[in-house]
């Protein structure tokens, strides 16, 4: 069930990157870095951080460049231990 979760808030993650993308090149109101950053912090950095890959968006953005991965490692790491002490994602369930 969870990973099914995380990879939805994956795939947002990416599209959010992709209109933000679109709207920052005609000068359009945008998606807040906020709401990029919460995204990634509920577990959508990989998804923000292959946006910013894919569409070459808030790549210049230190705190993009270096806080999205740190974040990719962390969730990594969240997910092996998880995994490791019996609590997996594909067992996971809410109950």
């Amino acid at each position: 069930m969870i990973i099914y979760l995380v990879l939805l808030i994956n795939f947002y993650g990416l599209i959010i990157m992709f209109i933000d993308k679109q709207k920052a090149k005609r000068q359009q109101w945008r998606v807040s870095e906020a709401h990029l950053w919460i995204v990634s912090l509920i577990g959508g950095a990989m998804g923000i951080f292959t946006g910013m890959q894919l569409f070459r968006h808030k790549t210049k953005h230190t705190s993009f460049r270096i806080g999205i991965p740190v974040l990719i490692v962390l969730q990594i790491a969240l997910y092996i231990y998880l995994s490791a002490n019996g609590k997996g994602l594909m067992t996971f369930t809410f109950t």
